[in-house]
């Protein structure tokens, strides 16, 4: 299993923080497009790194078109020699609309034609073929050699896709080279929805599963003290009820006949009532949507549960020290 962590924050402690992160046996490091753009702080991190993979997890997909993504992930993969992979997902029909101010379709269908335009473009770039991509949603019929990349070296990033749903985790494995499965997410969710929407996808694609990649992260409580432990659970409740209150995650709550619970906690997200709404999320829920428990009980909880399933996952396990950090790390690593 592969292990990843995510990239600071802040750009001007890049250099430091990615040099620490490969030292302590990390595979990989991600960005995610919350407050800040994920591409940007990859490319820092690529000038000061050699080994690390440097993935976006995730960039939003809708609200750039398949040319600019084209762009900025043949850049980056090209400037760190290979080490790039374009993680993408849809966003929610507010969010593309009401932030990004761009069109709204239907997200899984779109998410594959725009997928397939960009493995046109970069099928132009790379091995010379034709640019005639027409699409519902895009068309890219034109290129010129003044707007062809030159440094083609490394070949196309590996694009990796988001999903909750059935519909749209059918599409990474069919048009994807790896599926990120939702931290929002539950085992018995994943056996019984995603892992067969992902072999229906690989089967129309005719593809084995053993080029396809799955990553996954449940939520960790944990902490090298009762203090530590306190914040992590209070953390991992905020961002449960948060994710809860989208009505598109509600058959996530369902497989557990916890339905009601998504309605309650959307009605309250709507009054602003986002204190109240963590205090909602039990220590049952925890349990199931993620591993809590000591240190010394994390990865052994993730290996059980997850690890037949999961190629690669993320953890910064901030709630150690350094040492205790790379042990788990490594765990995961050899598990």
């Amino acid at each position: 299993m592969k292990v990843d962590t995510h990239l600071t924050q802040d750009w001007t402690k890049i250099p430091e923080h990615i040099k620490r992160v490969e030292a302590e046996g990390y595979d990989g490091v991600g960005t995610a497009e919350m407050n800040h753009d994920p591409f940007f702080p990859l490319l820092i991190g690529a000038e000061h790194s050699e080994r690390v993979e440097l993935r976006t997890g995730i960039a939003v997909a809708f609200a750039r078109s398949p040319m600019t993504l084209a762009n900025q992930a043949h850049d980056l993969n090209a400037y760190s020699k290979g080490r790039f992979t374009l993680g993408l997902g849809s966003q929610i029909r507010a969010h593309i609309t009401k932030r990004f101010s761009m069109p709204w379709g239907a997200p899984a269908a779109q998410m594959r034609e725009l997928v397939l335009a960009m493995r046109a473009i970069w099928a132009n770039w790379y091995e010379g073929a034709p640019l005639r991509f027409e699409g519902k949603y895009y068309q890219h019929t034109l290129m010129t050699p003044a707007f062809t990349p030159e440094d083609t070296q490394f070949g196309a990033p590996k694009v990796i896709l988001a999903a909750v749903g059935p519909i749209m985790t059918e599409v990474a494995a069919e048009v994807g080279d790896g599926l990120i499965i939702h931290p929002f997410s539950n085992e018995k969710y994943i056996r019984e929805v995603t892992l067969p929407a992902v072999e229906r996808g690989l089967a129309k694609a005719g593809k084995k599963r053993e080029d396809f990649e799955i990553s996954y992260t449940p939520f960790v409580v944990s902490g090298k003290d009762e203090q530590t432990f306190e914040a992590e659970k209070a953390t991992a409740k905020a961002r449960i009820s948060f994710y809860g209150s989208t009505p598109a995650y509600k058959q996530v709550l369902g497989v557990h006949g916890w339905g009601d619970l998504q309605l309650e906690l959307n009605a309250m997200s709507k009054q602003g009532q986002w204190k109240e709404m963590a205090e909602l999320i039990n220590d049952d829920i925890l349990n199931v949507m993620g591993v809590m428990g000591e240190p010394d009980q994390v990865v052994t909880e993730i290996l059980a549960r997850y690890g037949d399933f999961t190629d690669r996952t993320s953890g910064a396990f901030s709630f150690v020290e350094t040492e205790k950090r790379v042990e788990m790390v490594s765990a995961l690593r050899a598990g």
